[in-house]
């Protein structure tokens, strides 16, 4: 491929390196064909020189590229966007584990540094529709001989989904008078939010003593019944001769390992009687948050053997202490199939505020609550939601004429979560997430709507938050797979202990002050007046 710049007259056939902007006002994108008539509209402005990159015998273009190679590397759990911009999106057709063979896919990107595939974390747990890779054609054309040696791999084995299949869990909780029966009742509830996405289901739990006696008893009852068997037990696993590895060696059973180089999670024991796995899981499995009971636990879902030696070889990525992403968008969904929400809360009753309600103060000459209404209704958001509570007639008033859906909550004097649970029970059956907006943030403008809006598109299973200088503020994007958790908080508090819960599902987009403005007195709002 040739690239430089050419007279106009000579640039037909060739692709446009950068955009221009015509005397009309309109934009040709660069990647554009420049054909008869964009010769015409160049010239007709006045424009004599383009930089374009002319294909030349033997290249293939990058969409055919990128299609050619990502069609080699299809199966029945992927499935694959068509080519744009030379590169093409993989995702996963089937809910399971994403398995890459790092040989094959490092032997792709050593064939033309043009040519280029990345891909998730191998064995990371899936959903249908995740982004799971990504081909991409640096330039506009590469070499048909780089293609064909692409071709010749076994591309067949470089990524594959691992289906989850639905397995009988049995479920072993031992008792301690310093462990609180409601730390257990939680442990199942996370166990079982953990056994959602694979249909796999807790068959029978037995709390029993922390004895190795007792606890080789249970063994024995549930292990006909079950598929795997987990076992928390009241105190962690301090030796390979404690209390519950001793109870499965005693049951017949065979410790594999006790110990992995994952933090949190070093005090996983994996152990299997009869071919059956068991689980003897750290205390921080009591936690919903990430952890090595994950990484073994998935892959058993999976029907992926996993060994000693598996285990020992999770150290590399296994400090999973400050976990948390920003990757940049890839991935493109049809925006019928994927729908944001937007849900305004303005229902509180302004105490600090005096006699004043806060939503409808002006700013900027506008009621503050309509600054946010009018943003949310000029985005791209596909329903908008306005939750109201304290002085309702005031609040629609403010917001008459916008095109968008009051609800009133007459719990609102409970607090913001019930407001927050009002908002998400409105929304429609076929809203993919929800964007949580305060109504007294008068800077939120409809471009960071769409820009929040579009990063969900492309991560439609994390946490989308604002910030402000690197610091979390307002507004968050919630996916649905967390809305009936956030319909079960509880008083005049949002969902923080969510998103640290989950802080490798969070993505962080910054916004500046808009993110963090705090208008909650009458001096704060006399100093926002007269600055506008």
């Amino acid at each position: 491929m040739k690239f430089g710049t050419l007279p106009i007259n000579q640039s037909k056939g060739g692709i446009l390196a950068h955009s221009l902007r015509l005397e009309n006002g309109k934009r040709i994108r660069k990647g554009a064909l420049i054909d008869e008539v964009v010769i015409g509209q160049l010239m007709k402005s006045g424009i004599e020189t383009v930089t374009v990159a002319m294909s030349e015998e033997g290249d293939v273009l990058e969409d055919e590229a990128a299609t050619l190679i990502a069609k080699q590397l299809g199966s029945s759990n992927l499935a694959i966007e068509d080519a744009s911009t030379g590169r093409v999106n993989i995702f996963a057709a089937s809910n399971g584990v994403f398995c890459a063979n790092s040989s094959i896919v490092n032997a792709i990107n050593a064939v033309d540094p043009s040519i280029t595939i990345a891909t998730l974390s191998n064995y990371a747990p899936v959903n249908k529709g995740r982004l799971v890779a990504t081909i991409k054609i640096i330039p506009y054309a590469v070499s048909s001989k780089s293609v064909e040696a692409v071709l010749d791999l076994d591309l067949e084995q470089a990524i594959i989904i691992k289906d989850f299949k639905p397995k009988r869990i049995g479920m072993i909780s031992t008792k301690l008078p310093s462990l609180k029966s409601s730390i257990m009742d939680k442990t199942r509830e996370n166990l079982e939010r953990r056994l959602a996405l694979s249909e796999s289901s807790i068959v029978e739990e037995i709390r029993v003593e922390h004895d190795a006696v007792n606890v080789s008893e249970v063994i024995s009852k549930l292990s006909p019944k079950c598929d795997v068997l987990i076992i928390f037990g009241a105190s962690a696993i301090s030796d390979i001769a404690d209390c519950i590895p001793q109870a499965i060696e005693d049951s017949g059973g065979e410790i594999l390992r006790f110990g992995m180089p994952v933090d949190p999670g070093n005090l996983m024991l994996l152990a299997k009687i009869d071919n059956m796995p068991i689980i003897g899981a750290p205390g921080c499995a009591r936690s919903i948050a990430e952890n090595g009971f994950d990484w073994v636990l998935q892959r058993l879902l999976a029907d992926i053997t996993i060994s000693s030696d598996d285990i020992a070889k999770m150290g590399v990525g296994g400090l999973l202490m400050e976990t948390g992403s920003r990757p940049h968008p890839r991935e493109k969904q049809k925006k019928s199939s994927f729908k944001t929400a937007a849900v305004i809360l303005a229902a509180g009753q302004s105490r600090r505020m005096g006699d004043l309600n806060k939503m409808t103060v002006e700013v900027a000459g506008k009621p503050m609550v309509r600054h946010v209404g009018e943003a949310a209704v000029t985005s791209a958001i596909a329903e908008i939601l306005v939750v109201t509570g304290h002085k309702p007639n005031d609040v629609k008033d403010a917001l008459n004429g916008l095109a968008i859906t009051l609800f009133n909550n007459p719990h609102y004097e409970n607090g913001l979560s019930t407001s927050l649970s009002c908002g998400i029970k409105a929304l429609s059956n076929d809203i993919s997430s929800a964007l949580i907006l305060l109504g007294d943030m008068p800077y939120i403008t409809s471009s960071m709507i769409d820009e929040l809006a579009e990063v969900a598109l492309q991560n439609p299973n994390h946490i989308i938050v604002s910030t402000h200088d690197g610091k979390r503020g307002n507004p968050v994007l919630w996916p649905r797979s967390f809305f009936d958790e956030l319909c079960n908080i509880q008083g005049d508090t949002g969902a923080r202990h969510i998103m640290a819960a989950n802080q490798d599902r969070v993505i962080e987009v910054e916004l500046g002050k808009a993110a963090s403005l705090d208008l909650d007195t009458p001096q704060a709002v006399l100093m926002e007046q007269e600055k506008s």
